[in-house]
């Protein structure tokens, strides 16, 4: 790993941290709050690729376990890693490897819509993927009743993933940092 690899590395977790700034909405009869961190996640994988967008957000999940408050809403430890969305928050170190094992995989041929596909497939199924049952059993609740309060969580991830797509784009276009 480069410098400059690892530079992009800690300029993306730093990234995923900033989105903390955003404050929090709790979505009732659901402890999951509805963020804007996750596009951090979407954006490591769509602009650095599978290797470095993995790794960041790996460096951010290991700076958030040693107790730093990079979370939305301040929060962080690794009492927060256990708890009920805590399998949302390891969710993204796959997600981002997933998004940008797409984009790698079809960097030639990539477009917005392709972006967008990735996105939704790393950043959204991928995160509900390991979330889901991890709440599911971290909060003893039903799989069933999980799964359908998570639902109220789909259309923000949509939206985020639209947006991750369109700034993936222009970067790709503009500075392209994965080498096909």
């Amino acid at each position: 790993m480069t410098t400059r690899d690892m530079v992009f590395v800690a300029l993306f977790a730093a990234l995923t941290a900033a989105c903390a700034v955003f404050p929090p909405f709790q979505a009732p009869f659901v402890p999951a709050p509805i963020i804007v961190q996750n596009i951090g996640v979407m954006l490591a994988g769509s602009i650095l690729g599978a290797r470095r967008g993995g790794l960041s957000l790996l460096l951010f999940v290991i700076l958030v376990a040693v107790g730093l408050p990079l979370l939305t809403g301040w929060k962080g430890g690794f009492g927060v890693i256990l708890g009920p969305t805590g399998g949302f928050i390891l969710s993204w170190i796959p997600a981002a490897f997933v998004v940008g094992w797409f984009v790698e995989r079809y960097w030639n041929r990539l477009n917005f819509w392709n972006l967008l596909l990735f996105n939704v497939i790393g950043g959204v199924i991928v995160v509900y993927v390991i979330g889901i049952p991890w709440l599911a059993v971290v909060a003893n609740m039903e799989f069933g009743k999980a799964l359908a309060g998570s639902t109220i969580f789909i259309p923000g991830d949509v939206i985020k993933a639209i947006v991750a797509a369109a700034v993936a784009m222009v970067v790709k276009r503009s500075y392209p940092l994965i080498n096909p």
